[in-house]
Protein backbone atom coordinates (compact mmCIF):
# COMPACT_ATOMS: atom_id res chain seq x y z
CA UNK A 1 0.00 0.00 0.00
CA UNK A 2 1.61 3.32 -0.77
CA UNK A 3 1.95 5.75 1.69
CA UNK A 4 -0.45 8.37 2.77
CA UNK A 5 0.53 12.02 1.47
CA UNK A 6 1.28 13.92 4.89
CA UNK A 7 0.58 17.44 5.20
CA UNK A 8 1.00 20.21 7.67
CA UNK A 9 -2.23 22.46 7.74
CA UNK A 10 -1.75 25.94 9.33
CA UNK A 11 -4.59 27.26 9.65
CA UNK A 12 -5.54 29.49 12.78
CA UNK A 13 -9.60 29.57 11.88
CA UNK A 14 -10.33 26.54 14.16
CA UNK A 15 -13.79 25.86 12.74
CA UNK A 16 -11.68 26.23 9.16
CA UNK A 17 -9.15 23.68 10.35
CA UNK A 18 -11.18 21.00 11.45
CA UNK A 19 -12.95 21.17 8.50
CA UNK A 20 -10.33 20.86 6.45
CA UNK A 21 -8.90 17.47 8.45
CA UNK A 22 -11.54 15.78 8.49
CA UNK A 23 -12.36 15.91 4.78
CA UNK A 24 -8.61 15.39 4.07
CA UNK A 25 -8.35 12.17 6.55
CA UNK A 26 -11.44 10.74 5.09
CA UNK A 27 -9.52 10.91 1.47
CA UNK A 28 -6.91 9.35 3.06
CA UNK A 29 -4.04 12.09 4.08
CA UNK A 30 -2.44 12.30 6.89
CA UNK A 31 -3.00 15.91 8.57
CA UNK A 32 -1.23 17.67 11.41
CA UNK A 33 -2.64 20.96 12.20
CA UNK A 34 -1.11 24.33 13.98
CA UNK A 35 -2.38 27.29 14.09
CA UNK A 36 0.08 29.97 13.80
CA UNK A 37 3.32 30.69 11.47
CA UNK A 38 6.29 30.19 14.21
CA UNK A 39 4.01 26.69 15.22
CA UNK A 40 4.45 25.61 12.34
CA UNK A 41 8.10 26.47 11.50
CA UNK A 42 9.18 24.41 14.55
CA UNK A 43 7.02 21.08 13.28
CA UNK A 44 8.49 21.39 9.91
CA UNK A 45 11.90 21.59 11.64
CA UNK A 46 10.91 18.19 13.99
CA UNK A 47 8.95 16.31 11.26
CA UNK A 48 9.08 15.84 7.04
CA UNK A 49 5.76 16.18 4.99
CA UNK A 50 4.53 16.21 1.83
CA UNK A 51 2.94 19.55 1.41
CA UNK A 52 2.82 22.56 3.56
CA UNK A 53 -0.71 24.31 3.33
CA UNK A 54 -0.75 27.47 4.99
CA UNK A 55 -2.76 30.50 5.25
CA UNK A 56 -1.23 33.84 4.15
CA UNK A 57 -2.77 35.95 7.50
CA UNK A 58 -1.83 34.38 11.03
CA UNK A 59 -0.67 35.35 14.06
CA UNK A 60 2.86 35.51 15.34
CA UNK A 61 4.16 34.62 12.01
CA UNK A 62 2.40 34.88 8.36
CA UNK A 63 2.24 32.21 5.72
CA UNK A 64 4.46 34.54 3.54
CA UNK A 65 7.60 35.03 6.36
CA UNK A 66 6.93 31.50 7.00
CA UNK A 67 7.50 30.28 3.53
CA UNK A 68 10.34 32.78 3.40
CA UNK A 69 12.14 31.12 6.70
CA UNK A 70 11.81 27.78 5.25
CA UNK A 71 13.24 27.97 2.04
CA UNK A 72 16.32 30.11 3.46
CA UNK A 73 16.89 27.28 5.98
CA UNK A 74 16.90 24.81 2.77
CA UNK A 75 13.38 22.95 3.04
CA UNK A 76 12.47 22.60 -0.29
CA UNK A 77 8.35 21.13 0.55
CA UNK A 78 5.97 22.35 -1.54
CA UNK A 79 3.69 25.06 -0.21
CA UNK A 80 0.31 25.71 -1.01
CA UNK A 81 -0.98 29.68 0.49
CA UNK A 82 -5.03 29.67 1.20
CA UNK A 83 -5.67 33.40 0.74
CA UNK A 84 -8.66 35.63 0.93
CA UNK A 85 -6.14 37.94 -1.00
CA UNK A 86 -6.30 37.80 -5.21
CA UNK A 87 -3.73 41.04 -5.96
CA UNK A 88 -0.87 40.71 -8.63
CA UNK A 89 1.18 41.91 -6.42
CA UNK A 90 0.42 39.59 -3.48
CA UNK A 91 0.32 36.77 -5.60
CA UNK A 92 3.98 37.18 -6.98
CA UNK A 93 5.31 37.78 -3.46
CA UNK A 94 3.81 34.39 -3.15
CA UNK A 95 5.85 32.87 -5.44
CA UNK A 96 8.87 35.26 -4.56
CA UNK A 97 9.59 33.82 -1.00
CA UNK A 98 8.93 29.92 -2.42
CA UNK A 99 5.36 29.11 -2.75
CA UNK A 100 3.87 27.21 -5.21
CA UNK A 101 0.20 27.38 -5.60
CA UNK A 102 -2.29 29.63 -4.05
CA UNK A 103 -6.13 28.71 -3.39
CA UNK A 104 -8.71 31.76 -2.80
CA UNK A 105 -10.59 31.33 -0.48
CA UNK A 106 -13.90 30.38 0.07
CA UNK A 107 -12.43 27.14 -2.35
CA UNK A 108 -14.21 23.89 -3.58
CA UNK A 109 -12.47 21.19 -1.03
CA UNK A 110 -12.54 18.62 -4.41
CA UNK A 111 -10.03 21.35 -6.06
CA UNK A 112 -7.97 21.69 -2.66
CA UNK A 113 -7.20 17.88 -2.89
CA UNK A 114 -6.34 18.03 -6.28
CA UNK A 115 -3.53 20.26 -5.86
CA UNK A 116 -2.32 18.55 -3.09
CA UNK A 117 -1.67 15.74 -4.70
CA UNK A 118 -0.21 17.62 -7.81
CA UNK A 119 2.21 19.23 -5.27
CA UNK A 120 2.81 15.94 -3.94
CA UNK A 121 3.36 14.19 -7.11
CA UNK A 122 5.60 16.19 -8.62
CA UNK A 123 8.77 14.65 -9.83
CA UNK A 124 11.68 15.56 -7.46
CA UNK A 125 14.58 17.54 -8.70
CA UNK A 126 16.96 15.56 -10.77
CA UNK A 127 20.01 15.82 -9.55
CA UNK A 128 21.47 18.71 -11.13
CA UNK A 129 24.88 20.29 -12.36
CA UNK A 130 26.76 22.53 -9.88
CA UNK A 131 26.75 25.52 -11.88
CA UNK A 132 25.75 26.33 -15.37
CA UNK A 133 27.84 28.86 -17.38
CA UNK A 134 25.22 31.41 -19.27
CA UNK A 135 27.86 33.32 -21.56
CA UNK A 136 30.08 35.71 -18.96
CA UNK A 137 27.65 34.50 -15.93
CA UNK A 138 28.00 31.31 -13.37
CA UNK A 139 24.58 30.47 -12.73
CA UNK A 140 24.34 28.72 -9.12
CA UNK A 141 20.91 26.74 -8.64
CA UNK A 142 21.73 25.72 -5.63
CA UNK A 143 22.39 29.09 -3.86
CA UNK A 144 20.08 31.04 -6.30
CA UNK A 145 23.23 33.39 -7.21
CA UNK A 146 24.43 34.47 -10.99
CA UNK A 147 27.78 36.00 -10.78
CA UNK A 148 29.57 38.01 -13.30
CA UNK A 149 33.52 38.74 -12.33
CA UNK A 150 33.47 39.37 -8.57
CA UNK A 151 29.69 40.76 -8.43
CA UNK A 152 26.95 38.31 -7.30
CA UNK A 153 23.13 38.41 -7.80
CA UNK A 154 21.16 36.96 -5.25
CA UNK A 155 17.99 35.38 -7.12
CA UNK A 156 14.15 34.69 -6.01
CA UNK A 157 13.32 31.22 -5.43
CA UNK A 158 11.04 31.28 -8.94
CA UNK A 159 13.84 33.21 -10.33
CA UNK A 160 16.08 30.25 -10.11
CA UNK A 161 13.26 27.95 -11.09
CA UNK A 162 12.47 29.62 -14.02
CA UNK A 163 16.22 29.98 -15.70
CA UNK A 164 16.71 26.37 -14.65
CA UNK A 165 14.56 25.37 -16.71
CA UNK A 166 16.05 27.46 -19.37
CA UNK A 167 19.40 26.27 -18.48
CA UNK A 168 18.04 22.63 -18.77
CA UNK A 169 17.29 23.55 -22.41
CA UNK A 170 19.96 26.24 -23.28
CA UNK A 171 19.89 27.28 -26.90
CA UNK A 172 16.53 25.05 -27.18
CA UNK A 173 12.55 26.43 -26.86
CA UNK A 174 10.81 25.69 -23.66
CA UNK A 175 7.51 26.26 -24.06
CA UNK A 176 5.74 28.43 -21.72
CA UNK A 177 2.79 25.45 -20.96
CA UNK A 178 5.47 23.51 -19.43
CA UNK A 179 7.27 26.21 -17.44
CA UNK A 180 3.99 26.96 -16.11
CA UNK A 181 2.75 23.66 -15.15
CA UNK A 182 5.90 22.48 -13.81
CA UNK A 183 6.36 25.80 -11.78
CA UNK A 184 3.03 27.16 -11.36
CA UNK A 185 0.54 23.97 -11.25
CA UNK A 186 -1.44 25.48 -13.84
CA UNK A 187 -1.37 27.53 -17.15
CA UNK A 188 -4.05 29.50 -16.52
CA UNK A 189 -3.44 33.40 -18.18
CA UNK A 190 -3.11 35.24 -14.27
CA UNK A 191 0.15 32.38 -14.01
CA UNK A 192 1.30 33.44 -17.42
CA UNK A 193 1.61 37.24 -16.17
CA UNK A 194 3.69 36.11 -13.04
CA UNK A 195 5.53 34.30 -15.35
CA UNK A 196 6.08 37.25 -17.62
CA UNK A 197 7.35 39.30 -14.70
CA UNK A 198 10.06 37.13 -13.86
CA UNK A 199 11.46 36.49 -17.70
CA UNK A 200 11.81 40.40 -17.36
CA UNK A 201 13.45 40.13 -13.79
CA UNK A 202 15.69 37.30 -14.77
CA UNK A 203 16.57 39.72 -18.61
CA UNK A 204 17.56 42.70 -16.47
CA UNK A 205 19.83 40.68 -14.39
CA UNK A 206 21.35 39.19 -17.33
CA UNK A 207 21.93 42.46 -19.01
CA UNK A 208 25.66 43.33 -18.39
CA UNK A 209 26.39 40.31 -21.09
CA UNK A 210 25.05 40.95 -24.45
CA UNK A 211 25.87 37.66 -25.97
CA UNK A 212 23.05 36.52 -23.31
CA UNK A 213 19.36 36.58 -24.19
CA UNK A 214 16.29 35.21 -23.61
CA UNK A 215 14.34 35.25 -26.64
CA UNK A 216 10.48 35.43 -26.56
CA UNK A 217 8.17 32.76 -28.75
CA UNK A 218 5.20 34.66 -29.18
CA UNK A 219 2.54 32.03 -28.38
CA UNK A 220 5.11 29.05 -27.31
CA UNK A 221 7.55 29.75 -24.99
CA UNK A 222 11.10 31.33 -24.54
CA UNK A 223 14.53 30.24 -25.42
CA UNK A 224 17.75 31.37 -23.33
CA UNK A 225 21.25 31.87 -25.77
CA UNK A 226 24.38 32.70 -24.21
Amino acid sequence: MAAKIKILLAEDERMLSEILCDTLRDRDFEVQAVYDGEEALERVRTESFDVIVTDVMMPRMDGFTLAKQLRKAGYQTPILFLTARSATEDVVKGFEVGGNDFLKKPFALDELIVRLRALAGRIQPREERSTYQIGRYTFDPHHNSLTLEQEQITLAARETAVLLHLCRQMGQTVEATTLLCELWGDDNFFNLRSLNVYISRLRRHLAADPQVEIVNLRGVGYCLRG
